[in-house]
């Protein structure tokens, strides 16, 4: 394949997710949902065609559509509920991954170029720092003074010496440190 070159599968996945940008608990609960609706309306049209005569009939014919789509309907809107949850998740937890993507490119990070990077608040970027140590999900040094997250490789090279002139090493990128003195750039896994 070439670069670039997407197969089928890539290029069906790609257009079903943009077509589609909601959870499938959410499409599940509106499925639900029309089905218990239709259910519902059909059994009612179709007990409402009876003779006038047969009004018991009638009553029992909706009652028993009731009891089959009450819960289709309730089933609905539970997963519709649950699919909203959901989403607002999957949306913080987007956030979280560009600020770690943030912090292991660049090595340090000042809150402050987060937070409009991020079009967020500094106590927003704090929280999903904080949100983010709780689920052991960050490594490396957060100094909240100076408002700047370190990654790991960054929080090693804190103190290090520059191989060629001796000066301090400063963090240029995921396992990038460059000596700001002569330009050398040393290089960690």
């Amino acid at each position: 394949a070439r670069k670039g070159d997407f197969g089928i599968t890539n290029k069906l996945t790609l257009l079903w997710t943009r077509l589609i940008p909601m959870n499938f608990s959410k499409i599940t609960g509106y499925i639900l949902i029309g089905i218990g609706a239709a259910f519902l309306l059909g059994l009612s049209a179709w007990a409402l065609s009876f003779p006038f005569e047969l009004g018991s009939t009638r009553i029992f014919v909706m009652l028993f559509g009731l009891l089959i789509a009450g819960p289709l309907i309730g089933m609905g809107v539970y997963t519709l509920n649950k699919g909203a949850v959901e989403s607002a998740d999957e949306k913080v937890i987007a956030k979280q991954r560009k600020l770690l993507n943030m912090v292991q490119t660049q090595g340090k990070v000042n809150l402050a170029m987060a937070a409009v990077d991020m079009n967020l608040t500094r106590d927003e970027v704090k929280q999903l720092v904080q949100d983010l140590v709780g689920k052991q999900l960050f490594s490396g040094y957060i100094d909240w003074d100076a408002q700047m997250l370190y990654s790991m490789e960054a929080s090693k090279v804190k103190g290090g010496r520059c191989p060629k002139c001796g000066g301090d090493l400063e963090v240029a990128g995921k396992g990038l440190v460059k000596c700001p003195y002569c330009g050398s750039e040393v290089f960690s896994n």
